[in-house]
């Protein structure tokens, strides 16, 4: 299934199925960079053979910050990124959106171009990106890798539910290295407390823009 989309404020994406923007309509390069890059500790934490994983692909802008600061950090080899998305963007969605970021155009092009051809599995010198299609509840489940660090950003659990219950929590924990991390855009109770019976131990940040809190935790 494909993203179904309405454009708000001259070009905001906004999924109608779930009525809710795909980024911050006040900064969403700036919120990825507070809720998952400063939310996971990284790029301080990169290392050779990093494996970042995400519920939601969206735009893949969280993708590109984390390629930005992964090249920033002057990281040897590939940077690894699994992503889970149930409603893709077509390839020309996707650069329309992310034409509100000028700052990531360069390392977009090579991006969406591979994208927009239908490749879900994308190849840079320095980034060996997949993104699986298809419902996370049973993709996450099967999926054989494990992650040093997890982007929680799907929509809102109070729009989109089934990607924040228990059994979702618990697959990220059981796909999360000891010491690995998470973060996210949400500070909703339930989704606290199935990522602490998941394993991970919780704490409630400041959050961005008008946001008064996000949520990140550690693997025990």
């Amino acid at each position: 299934m494909q993203a179904d989309l309405d454009w708000r404020d001259g070009g905001i994406p906004v999924s109608t199925r779930f009525d809710d923007p795909y980024f911050s309509l006040v900064g969403g390069l700036a919120e990825t960079r507070h809720v998952f890059l400063d939310g996971n500790d990284l790029p301080a934490r990169f290392v050779p053979g990093f494996h970042i994983a995400e519920l939601g692909f969206g735009t893949g802008l969280n993708l590109l910050a984390a390629l930005l600061a992964w090249r920033s950090a002057g990281m040897d080899g590939p940077l690894r990124f699994t992503s889970f998305e149930a409603y893709p963007m077509t390839g020309d969605e996707m650069a329309r959106a992310l034409s509100a970021f000028p700052e990531v155009a360069d390392v977009a092009a090579p991006i969406v171009e591979q994208w927009g051809s239908g490749a879900r599995h994308i190849t840079l010198p320095d980034l060996q990106a997949e993104i699986i299609t298809g419902d996370a509840q049973q993709t996450l489940p099967a999926w054989q890798g494990m992650a040093n660090a997890w982007f929680l950003d799907g929509f809102s659990p109070a729009k989109n539910p089934e990607l924040w219950n228990g059994a979702m929590m618990a697959a990220v924990g059981a796909h999360t290295h000891v010491g690995g991390t998470f973060a996210t855009y949400t500070a909703a109770g339930h989704v606290r407390r199935a990522l602490t019976e998941a394993g991970f131990t919780v704490e409630r940040r400041t959050g961005f823009g008008t946001k008064r809190h996000m949520t990140a935790g550690v693997r025990g």
